[in-house]
């Protein structure tokens, strides 16, 4: 398919998604987020693919929503807008692949949203971050679901409730970013993560990374108990005989995704 507001591209086991607007500081808008959703509905049943990259154009990650589909309209047509956002954000951590996010310039609500719901984040040094609706008289209660999970109650709350930008370094001491590096590395690094997380069996990469989204809320006894019966099924997969069996002899393993 041939997308508007968006790139997709593959190359060997990773596939990179492109916030293609940056005219509009690659805003979410409607059409954005329907192409969105459209690629990694087809990433989902790649088998090819193990890593999803989502970056993009321009000199800055993502504004947000687009605040000229917010005025004027009714609930029926600013209900469709947040559902389908919610919808394309719940993608992320669906798909099988592993997603990681990376931030160049400005991530602010829904943009900032979008960062934390991603599995993985790299951020360059002059990257900022911010849940700016509070000083538009529109509350970021949709970002502040993902935010709360990825940096907890004390620090969510002070984003959300002052508005202010937060610098790359304070995000990855927070938690809402694994690493900074210099912009000039940042396509590198991101890459060099994703092609590290690749080498395993996607098939198993799948089983953890729905494993740790299903635990993580649960509490600690439920958890194990989960975790236990997971573990005991993942070894029935020939991925993890072959693997164990190649480990013992000192082989590489070769997956077969199954």
């Amino acid at each position: 398919m041939d997308y508007d507001e968006i790139l997709f591209s593959k190359e060997g086991s990773i596939g990179w998604l492109t916030l293609n607007n940056p005219q509009k500081i690659n805003t979410l808008s409607k059409k954005m987020i329907g192409e969105i959703i459209h690629a990694l509905t087809a990433v989902s049943g790649d088998e090819s693919i193990k890593v999803v990259i989502i970056r993009a154009a321009g000199k800055h990650f993502c504004a947000g929503h687009d605040l000229s589909e917010m005025t004027g309209q009714g609930v029926k047509e600013y209900k469709f807008i947040f559902d389908q956002c919610t919808n394309m954000m719940q993608m992320i951590h669906t798909i099988p692949q592993p997603v990681i996010a990376q931030v160049q310039g400005v991530a602010t609500a829904a943009g900032c949203q979008l960062v934390a719901w991603c599995d993985l984040a790299i951020a360059e040094e002059g990257a900022r971050f911010a849940t700016p609706g509070v000083r538009i008289g529109l509350f970021c209660t949709t970002p502040m679901v993902a935010i709360t999970r990825a940096i907890g109650r004390k620090a969510a709350m002070e984003m959300l409730l002052t508005g202010r930008f937060f610098s790359a370094s304070e995000a990855r001491e927070m938690g809402l970013v694994n690493r900074v590096v210099p912009l000039e590395d940042l396509s590198k690094e991101t890459e060099n993560l994703a092609l590290q997380i690749a080498e395993a069996s996607r098939f198993v990469l799948a089983i953890g990374k729905k494993g740790f989204y299903d635990q993580i809320d649960q509490t600690d006894d439920h958890a194990m108990q989960y975790a236990s019966h997971a573990m005991t099924m993942n070894l029935m997969a020939e991925d993890a005989q072959n693997g164990i069996t190649a480990f013992i002899k000192k082989e590489k393993p070769i997956w077969k995704n199954r």
